[in-house]
């Protein structure tokens, strides 16, 4: 997709593109239409395919091992999953007019809860069931699974967290003083002492999908990976409110200090994100900054 980028090093794609890669890889779906979907995904960029398939493709060149990553382990997960992940029918090679690998997908029907947010029943429905979610997501044998981008201690971010109250203290956009407490708290939580656990990685509004009001499936994988079960929980302060936290933390099943560390990882992306993404991604930005107001929320109802 062309226009406002997001990172410098993104690769330009539209949907003549996408349909000469479709028609030189797969003759068998060359006749179909490619349509652009529009995402606020900073690693990759979607296009459909005829009425039943999605094309996949990295916009950044580090988004790369994403590819066979979500094909390799995807349908392994996949059965012991309660919601609807995304299935993968074809890899797509390298080429001249575009160096990455990608994929093909099956196209799973629903809408995101960023543009359609779910509120009242639909939202402690989907409390429970991504709960659930989580819990059976971790319960899958991780051996030979990859390390997950956030499956690491926090305190792995402390100078990119620092950074981000230092820029967002100074124009007002939160309290300093209070995001640097609750910060300073969250280092000194007790680490994960388990094994590593599989984690989505990037439970936000729009990787999750709902139909007639109710969660149906969890979408973008590019983040999977093993490592402390923490920031799956993160979704309790980006996606749910404090109505509905309470059924997620019920379902998901971890100790006080997972969740205490879910709350800092909620923390870690808001403040990160939004410092990033708040001029070239405005819909993930909005999402990094609830993020924020919620944990923040949280730790000054506690203190």
């Amino acid at each position: 997709m062309k226009g406002t980028k997001m990172h410098p090093d993104e690769v330009d794609t539209d949907v003549a593109l996408v349909g000469r890669m479709v028609a030189a890889q797969f003759p068998q779906w060359a006749h179909l239409p490619v349509l652009e979907v529009r995402s606020a995904g900073t690693d990759n960029v979607m296009y459909r395919l005829g009425e039943d398939m999605a094309v996949r493709l990295p916009r950044v060149p580090r988004a790369a091992g994403q590819v066979a990553k979500e094909q390799r382990w995807l349908p392994r997960l996949a059965p012991h999953l309660p919601l609807a992940v995304p299935v993968p029918l074809g890899l797509g090679e390298p080429g001249e007019e575009y160096g990455l690998p990608w994929s093909v997908y099956g196209w799973l029907e629903g809408e995101n809860l960023y543009d359609s947010p779910l509120t009242g029943a639909g939202e402690e429905h989907a409390a429970v069931q991504l709960g659930r979610f989580v819990a059976a997501l971790r319960t899958v044998d991780a051996t030979g699974g990859p390390a997950g981008f956030r499956g690491g201690p926090v305190s792995s971010r402390d100078a990119d967290v620092r950074a981000a109250i230092r820029h967002l203290g100074a124009d007002g956009t939160v309290d300093a003083d209070l995001a640097t407490a609750a910060w300073e708290s969250a280092l000194r939580l007790p680490q994960w002492e388990g094994g590593p656990v599989w984690l989505h990685g990037d439970l936000l509004p729009g990787n999750l999908l709902a139909r007639g009001g109710r969660l149906t499936a969890v979408i973008d994988f590019g983040g999977l990976g093993t490592g402390d079960p923490a920031c799956d929980t993160m979704s309790a302060w980006a996606v749910l409110s404090a109505g509905s936290r309470g059924l997620f933390r019920e379902a998901v099943e971890v100790d006080d200090a997972t969740w205490a560390r879910g709350r800092s990882w909620a923390l870690v992306f808001g403040l990160t994100a939004y410092s990033y993404y708040r001029v070239t991604n405005p819909v993930l930005a909005a999402v990094a900054l609830r993020s924020t107001g919620e944990a923040l929320d949280d730790f000054r109802r506690e203190g």
